[in-house]
């Protein structure tokens, strides 16, 4: 029986593409982006404009379907997943032709066990299933809040207590966080969860301290602040630069060797190839066996040639301490400053070579970054300048002083303490010395000062695992970023304003599929048109 011509049209070329382009369009742009490129790109080309959709027909497809949240929510995680791929792979690129990584030689896998692709589709995922699960937890609250769903409430009283809470979207929605095990269990993983504690830790005690939790209604002491965190994770990650240097931040260690001219000695010219010289890491390295030796007394090579000067684990120190100064009676010594015996006069001798270096450095990071801000510096140019002037010499002074006086406490408790007395612990309190160079940048340096807290937590969690001070949870990252993500939500949803940082209050109402918006900022704006009207 041959096919009848209705059967003919459903099956039409036209009646097929007509859904593809639809759904096509739905999942790629809204109807406002469609507008936006019809006017600057489409409209202005002959061919594009006969063969592409008009707005009007993309208004009546995409606004006229019903499921746009859902299909908001797959453009919003395709765009993360192509932006974050595209930005992967750029960085790849640069890393292997301008900074010269060994990666590029790796060996190749496939498309999908790339670590940069599944990242990726973490990060899109989460987007996805988080908007998803907050949407879905969100109808359901105001389903089981309705007058029909009393028997529901009767039978089931906790459940619909936990279900009909005003954070239980927040939290439910928390759960799209386990996608992060997506990615492999590697560093950067870590770092995800770590991060998003600190911001969550950070949030959390802002929404304390304006509920009146913490100080009640007492003022906040003039001296507390973000600075307190910087000598504590400072003395953590000078005890591990010694002792555990596997679980020390890499970047870190190499800026502190850098700036530390006084203390760390490289091959002297002349010195003969052949001959072996130790380099920075093992002086340091050499600190904490010396330490552990209970800090053995120096005795110069130069006055007793033939006495056994150094212990048998510290004899790669001996190109070093074959020609210290004579007067020197401290092992630490002889390893950081062997030509001068005065440890005042080397740390002073640190500042002058130190800070200047810094400075300049503070000085053209500050430069670069107030070019944005050149409306200020034309309006009001001297305030400009001095307030630059004053934020460089701050951060140089913060700096060169953390630095220095790290390394200077190593000599200052070799001739306080007993030998016996703290003999590790010491190190810890020379980097706790160090770090109250923070209250010079108190006002400023929040953000550095949380990021020294989260190397600081990464160190200590690599040292307590390496010592068997505890072992680890297999996806537990994955779960504190689970638990962090909630905390986040939960401070958002019961105060936005705790959450300062205008960045991240868009991306938790990205998150939510309310759009990236700030609705504090507009909230004060219009808070402040209408003052002025």
């Amino acid at each position: 029986m041959p096919p009848s011509p209705a059967s003919e049209k459903r099956v039409s070329a036209k009646s097929t593409a007509d859904p593809i382009l639809r759904n096509a369009l739905r999942y790629t742009v809204s109807a406002k982006e469609y507008e936006t490129l019809h006017k600057y790109i489409i409209s202005r080309s002959k061919v594009l404009k006969r063969n592409a959709p008009s707005v009007a027909k993309v208004e009546r497809i995409i606004d006229g379907n019903q499921s746009d949240y859902n299909a908001s929510a797959i453009r919003a995680a395709t765009r993360v997943f192509v932006t974050s791929a595209a930005a992967l792979r750029l960085w790849k690129l640069v890393g292997e032709r301008f900074l010269g990584r060994q990666d590029a030689k790796a060996k190749k896998v496939p498309v999908w066990r790339h670590p940069n692709f599944r990242l990726s589709l973490s990060l899109s995922t989460i987007l996805l299933l988080h908007r998803i699960l907050f949407r879905f937890f969100t109808r359901l609250r105001a389903y089981l809040l309705a007058d029909e769903a009393k028997p529901f409430r009767r039978r089931n009283v906790q459940i619909s207590r936990t279900l009909t809470s005003s954070l239980a979207p927040a939290i439910g929605a928390s759960l799209a966080g386990f996608m992060l095990a997506v990615y492999p269990a590697d560093q950067l993983r870590v770092t995800i969860a770590i991060y998003t504690l600190s911001r969550a830790a950070e949030f959390a005690y802002n929404h304390a301290e304006e509920e009146g939790w913490i100080w009640g209604k007492k003022e906040r002491p003039w001296w507390w602040g973000s600075w307190l965190i910087y000598p504590i994770s400072c003395g953590q990650l000078l005890h591990a630069f010694v002792f555990d240097r596997d679980c020390f931040p890499a970047p870190f260690g190499s800026f502190i060797l850098k700036n530390s001219p006084q203390y760390t000695h490289s091959r002297p010219k002349g010195y003969p190839s052949n001959l072996p010289w130790p380099n920075t890491l093992d002086v340091v390295e050499n600190l904490g066996e010396i330490a552990r030796l209970h800090y053995p007394p120096f005795i110069s090579p130069i006055l007793f040639p033939n006495s056994t000067t150094l212990p048998p684990t510290l004899s790669s120190l001996n190109p070093i301490t074959s020609s210290a100064h004579p007067l020197i009676t401290s092992l630490t010594c002889a390893s950081l400053h062997p030509t001068d015996p005065s440890c005042l006069r080397t740390y002073l001798t640190y500042w002058l070579r130190t800070f200047p270096r810094l400075f300049k450095f503070f000085s053209s990071i500050f430069l670069v970054l107030s070019l944005p801000k050149y409306a200020s510096f034309y309006r009001a140019p001297i305030q400009s300048l001095q307030s630059l002037f004053s934020r460089t010499l701050r951060y140089s002074f913060f700096v060169s002083g953390s630095i220095g006086t790290s390394w200077a406490a190593i000599c200052f408790f070799q001739q306080l303490l007993p030998k016996h007395l703290l003999a590790t612990q010491r190190f810890f309190l020379g980097g706790m010395a160090g770090g109250m160079w923070g209250w010079l940048v108190r006002s400023d340096a929040r953000g550095e000062f949380l990021y020294g807290a989260r190397a600081s937590i990464d160190s200590l969690w690599k040292v307590g695992r390496k010592r068997g001070w505890w072992r680890g949870i297999r996806g537990g990252d994955v779960g504190l970023f689970v638990a962090s993500l909630a905390v986040i939500n939960v401070v958002y949803e019961r105060d936005a304003r705790a959450v300062r940082s205008r960045i991240a209050r868009r991306t938790v109402s990205s998150l939510r599929g309310e759009g990236w918006r700030d609705y504090v900022s507009e909230e004060e704006a219009e808070e402040r048109r209408s003052l002025g009207q």
